[in-house]
């Protein structure tokens, strides 16, 4: 950290946005919105100093306000700022004005908290991209402020990204392998089951003429004109092809139930928007239920545990690193746990913490995945995901979802039962917890966090108990302590 003085990421965080709203909107010709944006600049003395949109000169960006006009004979290379929208990147500026990207790399800044990536097609991560490669840390704002900046921008991020869509063809960088068409390829080779599914989704009823329909799959970039055909693009086919990994060897998902010593596996590689639904019947048919019709706690919780392994397989499809063609997603079950393997860490600047604690911003590695799964109501891409797996876990009484990377697969476990995730420990670990302290770390894994009081008043024990307790689980590496005094807390570590 810069300097000697503590800062608070949040409390700048919420000076950006108050800044933010102060923004001016400046008249254009075209009758687009411009964004609002704030910025707050922490110093090492402890200062803190804001900028808005246009608060010095119509038009003016908060950030160009802030280092420019506000601390331009300053040294500004041990400050850290905060910025409501991803900074402009170079190239989207008129020549001869530097981009807000350049002028934080120029101000030798070398940490950026951002609030959200600008969908504009002429920034759209550009502004991410040439600060990292400059040396610059990202990170992004805590997810409920994100909504906020959202909704003040409402109108703009709305008209960016029917922007983004509609100039697709004119982004000034090349395009990924998979948004090309793909070699000896035909819309023939395309599932009808498939693409009738996202029509009725996408267009509200299946069409008799297909020319509007193909228009929109172009548009998302799922389709490309060649050789005055159409035909589909790495992601068109991995999505709605009859059989994706015939270009794509690492397509598809690598199913495994092991019961009783015994592995029945089952692979799903067909088009890939109707593989999540595939494998939660195959696993509904060979998974037993013991849930007796009247028990509706139990009910709840094998809904919602069905729930869990659909968003978490549409997850692992959306942001897993197609770049890795030697591995597959995989789904392993047994009986109290499903874990999904996906090719790939977190896409920077996401961080596995912030998937942890189900905190992780608005971040796509596969944006066109992203938006069809999203069309198909299995994702959404405003972040909301993750807190939604977490609510509805702590909804339906069983242990949270948990993280871990174990190369070269992001993996997440999901619970079946309240008890799976302490059914599941390692045996010497098991062994060295009492009959009491499993009852409580069943507890624990269930909140994801505790502190000593709340431990206590759960399992009805003294503080001093609780306290042993607590003490233990850290020595056995499944607790870290976070804070001191009365305020620690005790999370789970994902392993």
């Amino acid at each position: 950290m810069a300097g000697t003085h503590k800062f608070n990421p949040r409390e700048l965080m919420e000076k950006a946005i108050e800044a933010m709203k102060l923004s001016i909107q400046e008249p254009r010709y075209d009758g687009n919105a411009t964004p609002k944006v704030g910025a707050a600049l922490w110093k090492p003395d402890g200062t803190i100093e804001t900028a808005y949109r246009g608060e010095l000169r119509s038009g003016d960006h908060a950030e160009f306000t802030l280092l420019e006009r506000k601390n331009r004979p300053n040294a500004l290379d041990e400050c850290i700022l905060f910025a409501t929208l991803e900074p402009c990147a170079p190239g989207a500026r008129n020549q001869p004005k530097l981009s807000c990207a350049e002028r934080i790399v120029n101000a030798r800044i070398k940490e950026v908290w951002v609030g959200c990536q600008d969908p504009h097609p002429k920034v759209a991560g550009e502004g991410f991209q040439f600060l990292k490669k400059n040396g610059v840390t990202i990170h992004f704002f805590d997810r409920d402020l994100q909504e906020v900046i959202e909704k003040e921008n409402d109108e703009f991020f709305r008209q960016a990204q029917a922007a983004a869509e509609k100039q697709r063809h004119e982004r000034k960088h090349v395009l990924a392998e998979y948004d090309n068409v793909m070699p000896n390829v035909d819309i023939s080779d395309l599932s009808s089951d498939a693409l009738k599914n996202y029509e009725l989704m996408l267009m509200g009823k299946e069409l008799h003429q297909k020319e509007e329909f193909y228009r929109r799959l172009s548009h998302q970039g799922l389709l490309e004109k060649a050789n005055e055909k159409l035909r589909p693009t790495g992601f068109g086919m991995l999505l709605f092809a009859r059989h994706p990994r015939d270009v794509m060897a690492q397509a598809g998902i690598l199913g495994t139930i092991s019961r009783n010593g015994e592995d029945d596996p089952r692979d799903f590689d067909g088009p890939m928007v109707l593989a999540p639904e595939q494998a939660i019947q195959w696993m509904k048919d060979k998974l037993p239920n013991p849930i007796s019709r009247t028990d509706a706690r139990r009910k709840e919780q094998h809904k919602i545990y069905y729930e869990l392994v659909r968003e978490g397989l549409v997850n692992a499809l959306v942001h897993r690193d197609y770049g890795i063609k030697q591995a597959k997603i995989q789904l392993v079950v047994t009986e109290d746990k499903t874990m999904i393997r996906s090719p790939g860490k977190p896409m920077e600047p996401v961080t596995l913490q912030q998937l942890q604690e189900f905190n992780a911003p608005m971040f796509s590695r596969n944006p066109r995945l992203h938006a069809v799964f999203n069309t198909m109501q299995l994702a959404e891409e405003r972040g909301l995901g993750l807190r939604s797996m977490r609510d509805r876990a702590k909804k339906a009484e069983l242990p949270l979802p948990s993280y871990a990377w174990n190369e070269p697969y992001l993996d997440l476990t999901i619970y079946r039962t309240a008890e799976s995730a302490t059914k599941t420990l390692d045996k010497n670990i098991l062994d060295e917890l009492s009959y009491f302290e499993q009852k409580g770390w069943t507890f624990i894994v269930n909140m994801g966090t505790t502190t000593q009081n709340e431990y206590a008043v759960e399992m009805r024990v003294s503080p001093r108990t609780a306290q042993r307790h607590l003490t233990h689980f850290v020595e056995l590496g499944l607790l870290e302590r976070v804070g001191s005094g009365p305020a620690t807390k005790y999370r789970v570590i994902q392993s």
